[in-house]
């Protein structure tokens, strides 16, 4: 067959030969098996290929896995000139297949390869383990971010909010799973098993997390919910083993009181916005007397800001919910975005500031990030769209009735204005 590799054609030969496959491969660099399995066309044959490829590559130390990413980033690029070249052929004559050869030459060449490593059971778990290697090796090396922006590409194409399933998290969820919740909890940490149980157990308690048909074990993200009577002003008391419990039919509001990340490899693909709308979505059908939808965030950068600002941290409660009032008003990155990452988050959501706290983490992290202050976002069911749309074109920060009220704010306004 034209255009075939002679090394391609080897392996086909050899992997459909029965014992042959671990002899004809173990000589060969994993370079050249990469090149094999572009030019193979045979199912079955890159399918083992693939296979071949990734054992490889999970035996490999940093330094080998580096000098596989430079690989794929320069031997697997774009031909700048052969693209030019088809580009010209179609200003001249416009021909179906001057535009197929377009459509091919733009793509680097690696987008096909990662697209062909991800045909074998479990491959896709093994990509995004890959790309959590791709991105400590682009720290060392820089230029890997093309590579990574592929990554990132075909990574958000197949875990689109199609190919994702929501499922509860509960106390008879496998054992397995359960692990990797106390593992991944990022927010507030879960101490034991006991501590798990009670975010769990009660009827008052809710979490659910997106799960993809690739990965059936391993969570993607999950939100912990805290059924309650009035929004919450401590994660101390959410959390707390001593609070009352509440039938969920009793509760008015839900709160979500942490958003874990899972998956290192998966940084960049957004999962937040779509698991936070679609819990809502869950729980409203479940127990439509919720009235309210409100988050207890962390502010995890008041106490730089405040330092930078002021030079000093607040000394009492009030300067404090005053100094976290500011920041979410008037804190602002390069790009004219709040420049609390999880501010951006929410309001970039729809969501809308409802209230901030003074001792409400007391945590050491807590405490050291944002003097123990933490913020409730609202999401208002009625005003989310509204609130992305002035959010996205104007960067404005949607402010609830509540918070307009806060005494804190117009204190802290004085002072720095003063």
């Amino acid at each position: 067959m034209s255009g075939r590799s002679t090394f391609a054609d080897i392996v086909q030969t050899l992997f459909e030969r029965r014992g042959s496959k671990g002899s004809a491969l173990q000589s060969r660099s994993i370079e050249e098996m990469c090149h094999a399995l572009l030019d193979v066309e045979g199912e079955v044959s890159g399918i083992a290929l693939a296979e071949a490829v990734l054992d490889r590559y999970a035996g490999m130390d940093p330094d080998e896995k580096l000098r596989f990413f430079q690989f794929l980033n320069t031997d697997l690029e774009i031909d700048p000139a052969a693209l030019r070249a088809a580009v010209s052929g179609f200003q001249n004559g416009q021909s179906i297949e001057d535009y197929r050869r377009i459509g091919r030459l733009a793509e680097p060449r690696r987008q096909e390869l990662l697209r062909r490593l991800n045909q074998p059971s479990g491959a896709t778990q093994a990509l995004v383990n890959m790309r959590a290697d791709l991105t400590r090796a682009k720290a060392r090396d820089t230029n890997l971010a093309r590579t990574d922006q592929d990554f990132q590409h075909l990574l958000r194409s197949w875990f689109n909010r199609g190919f994702l399933v929501l499922r509860q998290i509960n106390w008879d969820t496998p054992a397995s799973i359960l692990e990797k919740i106390v593992a991944y909890e990022a927010v507030h940490a879960i101490q034991d098993w006991d501590d798990l149980r009670r975010r769990l157990y009660p009827q008052d308690r809710r979490c659910f997390a997106f799960f993809h048909p690739s990965m059936p074990d391993e969570p993607l993200i999950f939100v912990e919910v805290a059924l309650t009577l009035g929004v919450p002003h401590s994660i101390q008391h959410v959390l707390s083993e001593h609070r009352d419990q509440r039938e969920a039919e009793e509760t008015k509001v839900a709160v979500f009181y942490s958003i874990s990340n899972c998956q290192e490899g998966l940084a960049g693909v957004s999962f937040g916005s779509m698991l936070i709308k679609q819990v809502v979505a869950e729980l409203s059908r479940e127990l439509p007397q919720l009235e309210t939808f409100v988050t207890l965030s962390p502010i995890p950068r008041l106490a730089e800001w405040t330092r930078s600002v002021n030079g000093e941290d607040p000394s009492d409660d009030r300067s404090v919910r005053a100094a976290a009032s500011d920041y979410l008003l008037t804190a602002k990155d390069a790009k004219g975005r709040p420049f609390d990452p999880v501010a951006r988050f929410h309001l970039g959501n729809g969501a809308q500031v409802y209230a901030v706290h003074a001792e409400a983490d007391l945590s050491e992290n807590g405490v050291s990030q944002s003097f123990g202050a933490m913020v409730n976002y609202q999401y208002d069911l009625s005003k989310i769209e509204q609130n992305h749309e002035r959010f996205v074109q104007d960067q404005e920060v949607s402010l609830a009735p509540q918070f307009k009220n806060s005494q804190g704010m117009a204190t802290n306004r004085k002072r720095i204005l003063a």
